[in-house]
């Protein structure tokens, strides 16, 4: 199986890093892209200094904000509107995951494995977590929960940060330096497991279903790793996710069904809409599937041996990045590009968000920006 560079910068041997920044495989020059002529304009509408980000950080959306926080734990709210801070709180703390929020109490998870829940300007509670997190905790329903690299889920209280309960599945002793899933839908906690999506009762921490996206197979323990990775695909009670490496598939998450899994390669999530659910596989090959089915409807070559980020899939297209800081906008119909733009000159930190009006890029380097379709 060959291993990219960033691959292999995101596998993590509990208490010890496995693999330095190294290709298994041969590396593949990308064809040069000529001027993309502009089919559907994307117009940035402001850009914000946050300085440098972790890799694993995906900012918290919300109704007129979204929540960030950069490598030194400086923690902000940000207008969605303006692009202008709206509060700030200084942690002091190397941050490793983030950014959990309700709007009121906002989570992070510190580079000493530390929990830290933030209100009203202040830390209101911290825990010492038994493992290293590169998830964003998910802070819903007066609760906090935490997905932890040993793959395990905690809950925890979140006015007093009591812990509630813990539920642990055995893995496999190689897991991902970067973010999995933890998502709420409807009455029921979601998160990957292993190769698989598990509901779990969010008061009792109680197992309610369990749907395997793709099963370890093979004869060392780098062949056998297949956690799932976000972002994932919802509409309605329908997740779609990715195993890392191995699978993308469907699943019912009200009975805890599995409707379809189809081979792919990537170390990244997929995303999007009622018809389609889009991925970029390692070669930079972005793939269609239709939802309902599985069925492959395209592939898209033109950004092959690119390192991809996850994609978004917007009304007007879909927004996927690659490691040099470019971003492209691709036909939903046929992955045809319909413009490129440059971001800076580091790769995405998380993926690309929506937000109501338009979609936020944050680079490594610590640029966030909005950006609309006119």
């Amino acid at each position: 199986m060959g291993l990219s560079g960033r691959g292999a910068r995101r596998l993590w041997a509990l208490g010890a890093l496995l693999l330095a920044a190294c290709s298994s495989g041969p590396q593949y020059k990308p064809v040069d892209i000529p001027n993309v002529p502009v089919v559907q304009a994307v117009k940035q509408v402001w850009t914000q200094a946050l300085g440098p980000v972790p890799a694993t950080l995906v900012p918290a959306v919300l109704a007129n904000e979204v929540i960030v926080v950069n490598a030194r734990g400086d923690l902000q709210g940000v207008d969605l509107n303006a692009g202008r801070s709206l509060w700030r709180v200084t942690l002091n703390e190397r941050i490793s995951a983030g950014v959990g929020s309700d709007g009121q109490r906002h989570a992070v998870v510190t580079s000493g494995n530390e929990l830290l829940v933030v209100q009203e300007s202040k830390v209101l509670w911290r825990y010492r977590l038994p493992a290293q997190s590169f998830t964003a905790p998910l802070v819903a329903g007066q609760r906090v929960f935490v997905l932890l690299a040993d793959r395990s889920v905690l809950g925890f209280d979140g006015a007093t940060g009591r812990l509630l309960w813990t539920q642990s599945r055995p893995g496999d002793p190689l897991v991902l330096k970067q973010a999995g899933v933890l998502t709420p839908v409807g009455d029921t906690l979601v998160a990957g497991l292993s190769g698989r999506l598990v509901g779990l009762n969010p008061t009792t921490g109680a197992l309610r279903w369990d749907a395997p996206i793709a099963t370890p197979r093979g004869t060392n323990d780098l062949e056998r790793l297949v956690d799932v990775v976000g972002p994932l695909s919802r509409q309605g009670d329908e997740l779609c996710a990715r195993a890392y490496q191995s699978q993308v598939g469907c699943v019912n998450a009200v009975r805890g069904q599995v409707r379809w899994t189809r081979t792919a390669n990537s170390d990244d999530g997929v995303h999007g809409n009622d018809q389609l659910v889009i991925g970029a596989e390692a070669n930079g090959v972005v793939v269609a599937w239709q939802r309902s089915s599985g069925e492959r409807l395209w592939q898209a070559d033109r950004l092959r041996y690119r390192r991809l980020s996850a994609p978004l899939v917007t009304p007007k297209g879909i927004v996927v990045a690659d490691s040099g800081g470019w971003a492209y906008l691709m036909s939903l119909t046929d992955g045809a590009l319909l413009n490129r733009w440059k971001t800076d000159d580091t790769e995405l930190a998380g993926y690309p968000q929506a937000f109501a009006g338009g979609f936020l890029l944050l680079n490594r380097s610590g640029r966030l920006a909005a950006y609309q379709f006119p």
